[in-house]
């Protein structure tokens, strides 16, 4: 079968009305899997995020971050999949979840130890010699610097968890992935590319949400130079046209 012809066959699945209506059309489809990567990244959020900020707080712990991240990433997801699938969580979207979740610990773990462990030490001095505690300290000081960090984290995990769910069409379970394994079981590869594109088109939409999301929670001095220096520019060419105006009303 040759190229051109799956990307035509490819064309004519995303161009057919009938995939995009029922509870197996692309929307319905495209809402499952969201929620899955959703509720997989928040519980790997409930475990390393914590685990990472208390690591970094304290200046410890490297060692065991990179031990759990690199244990983590060791794991193959297709076999967690499968020994999931064959204990009492059976096949579904449950096991599928579990393994994006233990997927997407590293990155968060990884970026909220670093983001804490690089606050610089005389900020933290100076805040307590404003009288803040180590708690009132972290909440207030560290954790806002550390937020791009974090934040980078997380999107990183969520991408990933996104890109992942698709194995969940190999043990029964939802999303856009049983498009996928449904065109390679009936040799449409078509159908296999047009999910293919699905599953990318949502990745780069999540990762643009998330980066947005990123840019407006970080505090204002912590975001790209290219932000202020065009305020700047603003602010100098409200100057020059305002110099300009008395320049001409002398």
């Amino acid at each position: 079968m040759s190229d051109n012809n799956v990307v035509g066959q490819a064309f004519v699945w995303l161009n057919d009305p009938l995939n995009w209506q029922g509870p197996e059309g692309v929307p319905a489809l495209t809402g499952e899997h969201v929620g899955m990567a959703v509720v997989a990244t928040l519980l790997a959020a409930v475990v390393a995020l914590p685990l990472g900020i208390w690591l970094g707080h304290r200046g410890r712990g490297g060692t065991i971050t990179v031990i759990i991240a690199n244990t983590s990433r060791a794991l193959p997801t297709f076999a967690l999949l499968l020994i999931f699938a064959s204990t009492a969580l059976s096949f579904g979207n449950r096991p599928v979840v579990l393994a994006a979740a233990i997927f997407a610990i590293p990155p968060i773990l990884i970026n909220a130890h670093t983001g804490l462990l690089e606050v610089d030490r005389d900020v933290r001095e100076a805040a307590r010699g404003m009288g803040m505690s180590g708690a009132r300290s972290l909440a207030l000081v560290e954790i806002p610097l550390a937020l791009p960090l974090i934040g980078a984290g997380l999107r990183t995990a969520a991408v990933q968890v996104i890109a992942t769910i698709p194995l969940a069409g190999l043990v029964g379970g939802g999303g856009l992935g049983p498009i996928i394994i449904g065109g390679l079981a009936t040799h449409h590869f078509g159908e296999v590319l047009a999910g293919g594109l699905l599953v990318v088109v949502l990745c780069l939409a999540a990762e643009g949400v998330l980066a947005a999301g990123q840019h407006y929670l970080s505090p204002r001095p912590m975001r790209p130079q290219r932000d202020r220096g065009r305020r700047n520019n603003g602010s100098t060419d409200r100057t020059t046209s305002g110099n300009s105006v008395k320049t001409t009303g002398s």
